[in-house]
């Protein structure tokens, strides 16, 4: 903690990590005096930056009762904040930041031999904290606070690894399946708890369906049975994610492509203007129509496992027209999309909606863009997720670290190069010169662009689920980035696993730990996949 005086005079606090919660003061002075507290996650010009929290007072005030020491803290709020203004007699030893979260017990732990990585993987782990707080909300601070529904389908596996979030998103999606059962058509709200929305310009009135929002009904429930083998919730939210799946079949109507006026699309696409996150260079038809048919073949998936054979079957059909449709909408040619973008490329990679000898050529258009972009971020809050798995499964590893390791704007490491201490919501929240971005929507705390911890988890060190609940483990380390060694451990459903490598040239050594009762499908790079039972493991190869 570092106290010093704004150009202004005023008492500023800095707390050296963006946190959520509340201060609790300690006090003594006369009869009536005040003591007021404001909040802010950056400073502009030396002092509190607060026009990022919109219309959030974000103030607390204390009136002394004078009757000596008093010690003091909110109650019934809090807060998104580094820094914090002071005003009246306080010692700053006696001022002390609160942080407050749902209590989930930690699982997952990631590091390696690259420490902006690492500071990155640690924002991650801060943002998740600061907004999984009874709610998983978006942001901490500002006057929004919300449950939006696409933040947590894209950050869902990334939560499920680090925390054990098995109950806390149970409970949230009886919230959103019962929120989403007030509307008669089952569409589901984009923010749960479902209050109204101020909404952006253009919008519709009433309850919009939403690609990538409404997904949430479908996806989270699946993540969930993925990583905990709990095939309870995919029978409980079961009624929801077919609901869902049916509005988006009728509004997308027999030529299965979905068309509507609005659309959240790619949202924050870093190409979109400030004042418009919205207008991002993939169209909202394409990025529909992809999340669609996805999601639709993982309710036919699990229709399938629940033993619902009727609606496995017509899930199944739905999903593979929808497949068809996409590429006969979208597709100029084999594996080329006619929207050259890096989100339409990885979302059809991801989503696997392109015939199988196609997948060579797209994934080489996508590494094209990457490159052509000098290897900066052109994805918003859907395609960037999904792109690194996208160059990765289409052999374009090495692309894919450069886009990782990138620290130019608009990149992963650029905030922290610049002292971030959480995902910001914007690749550029703060410019260069240390003014803060001028868009709406700026937030320094907000976790959706952090999914891509699941890929430094699964693929940089290798730990990944190879069936339900981690029944059986694959690991596959893909070492790249000039990094020396990686290291991942989680506590699963069925004990501790653990996948360490250390680099040396071309000799690759690999250390395991396998739970009790599991297996292991082991596959390193330029060897073949092999099975191991539970124990420690160590093996070395030639890379």
């Amino acid at each position: 903690m570092e106290i010093s005086e704004s150009p202004s005079g005023r008492v500023i606090v800095d707390f050296g990590q963006n946190l959520v919660g509340r201060l609790r003061i300690g006090v003594t002075g006369e009869r009536g005096s005040e003591i007021t507290l404001r909040h802010a996650e950056v400073l502009q010009d030396g002092e509190l930056c607060t026009r990022p929290l919109r219309g959030a007072a974000a103030t607390d005030r204390y009136v002394l009762r004078g009757e000596g020491r008093e010690t003091w803290e909110p109650r019934f709020t809090f807060h998104g904040f580094r820094y914090a203004e002071v005003t009246g007699d306080v010692r700053p030893d006696e001022i002390v930041a609160r942080v407050c979260h749902t209590d989930l017990r930690r699982t997952g732990r990631f590091a390696c031999s690259d420490e902006l990585l690492n500071r990155l993987h640690d924002n991650v782990v801060w943002s998740m904290r600061g907004n999984f707080l009874d709610v998983p909300t978006d942001c901490p601070q500002r006057d929004e606070r919300l449950g939006w529904t696409g933040d947590l389908q894209v950050f869902a596996p990334t939560a499920a690894f680090l925390h054990d979030v098995r109950g806390f998103l149970v409970s949230w999606l009886r919230d959103l399946a019962a929120d989403q059962f007030d509307d008669e058509r089952g569409i589901p709200p984009v923010a749960s708890p479902d209050i109204p929305l101020r909404l952006p310009e253009g919008a519709p009135e009433g309850r919009m369906p939403m690609t990538g929002w409404g997904d949430a009904t479908v996806i989270v429930p699946w993540v969930l049975h993925e990583r905990y083998g709990d095939r309870g919730v995919l029978a409980e939210q079961y009624p929801s994610m077919r609901a869902w799946i049916d509005a988006v079949d009728e509004i997308a109507g027999p030529g299965r492509i979905w068309r509507q006026p609005f659309q959240f699309g790619d949202w924050l696409d870093p190409n979109a203007p400030p004042e418009n996150p919205g207008q991002a260079m993939t169209s909202p038809e394409l990025v529909a129509t992809a999340y669609f048919a996805h999601s639709t073949r993982l309710l036919a998936r699990t229709a399938g496992l629940l033993g619902r054979t009727a609606d496995a079957e017509r899930y199944g059909t739905l999903a593979e027209e929808v497949r068809r449709a996409f590429c006969d909408e979208f597709r100029t040619g084999p594996g080329t999309l006619s929207e050259r973008t890096q989100a339409a490329y990885a979302l059809a990679l991801h989503f696997d909606l392109l015939d199988a000898e196609e997948r060579d050529i797209a994934g080489a258009h996508l590494a094209e863009l990457v490159r052509a972009g000098g290897h900066r971020i052109g994805t918003g809050f859907l395609g960037t997720p999904v792109i690194c798995d996208a160059l990765t499964s289409t052999g374009h590893l090495d692309t894919a670290y450069e886009l990782l390791q990138q620290r130019e704007s608009p990149s992963w490491l650029h905030p922290v190069t610049m002292g971030a201490t959480t995902v910001w919501e914007r690749w550029d929240s703060m410019l260069p010169d240390g003014t803060v971005n001028p868009g709406e929507m700026t937030s320094f705390n907000h976790y959706a662009l952090g999914a891509v911890a699941d890929w430094l988890q699964r693929t940089v060190a290798g730990l990944a689920p190879g069936s339900p609940g981690y029944r059986r483990l694959r690991i596959a380390p893909r070492p790249g980035g000039g990094l020396t060694w990686a290291h991942a451990a989680l506590d699963t459903p069925y004990g501790h696993a653990e996948v360490g490598w250390t680099r040396d040239g071309d000799q690759l050594t690999v250390t395991v730990e396998i739970p009790p009762g599991t297996r292991a499908v082991v596959d390193l790079p330029g060897s073949s996949p092999y099975e191991i039972g539970s124990g420690r493991h160590e093996t070395t190869t030639s890379i």
